[in-house]
């Protein structure tokens, strides 16, 4: 397995031959090619050649399959207690790369199987070409006829448990009022 971490739009990406991969903006229209020279580490089979910072001869070619629009980012700031709001949205331009090949002084070490280089069509021969067949003899086949599933006894629903009513705390009796006692006057009785 071959693989390279090359850096583009600020980024480092881990990439492979015949995956694509979301990147920041390229200035290139689709469907053109690319190579990109900024490559920190190059592994392929049991080599590691790694830069310092970018591997000497090495480099990433692809091309680009489309640009659009990432999704939206709300960036909304506030200050509490100065009625100040800014709510603002933001969509980063991303370009879809496909990776083709990676290539380390000239020789390419990784590509896709795309790019490789196509078979050549056999010449058509004149002669009829004998094909030789083989014809594997057939187990015949039994059906079983599938066993009737049981039929499931209905269990008894169970009764249902009558909730049990939490008990009134019991209220503490009031002690009666003391019946106000009519005070004898010496001036009342006479009146």
């Amino acid at each position: 397995m071959s693989y390279a971490i090359i850096e583009t739009g600020g980024k480092q990406i881990r990439v492979e031959p015949g995956r694509f991969y979301d990147i920041e903006l390229l200035d290139v229209e689709p469907d053109e090619k690319v190579t990109i020279d900024k490559v920190l580490l190059v592994k392929h089979d049991d080599d590691t050649h790694i830069g310092k910072p970018w591997v000497e001869g090495a480099t990433v070619e692809g091309h680009v399959m489309r640009h659009f629009r990432g999704r939206k980012v709300i960036v909304y700031k506030m200050r509490p207690k100065k009625k100040t709001r800014k709510k603002r949205g933001h969509r980063q331009e991303i370009t879809r790369f496909m990776i083709d090949a990676i290539a380390l002084n000239g020789s390419i070490l990784a590509q896709t199987s795309e790019e490789e280089t196509p078979v050549a069509e056999a010449p058509m021969e004149t002669e009829p070409v004998e094909v030789a067949t083989t014809v594997v003899a057939e187990e015949p086949v039994v059906e079983v006829e599938p066993e009737p599933e049981p039929v499931a006894e209905a269990e008894p629903e169970p009764e249902p448990v009558a909730e049990a009513e939490p008990e009134p705390e019991p209220v503490a009796e009031a002690e009666p009022e003391p019946e106000p006692v009519a005070e004898a006057t010496a001036g009342s009785e006479e009146q």
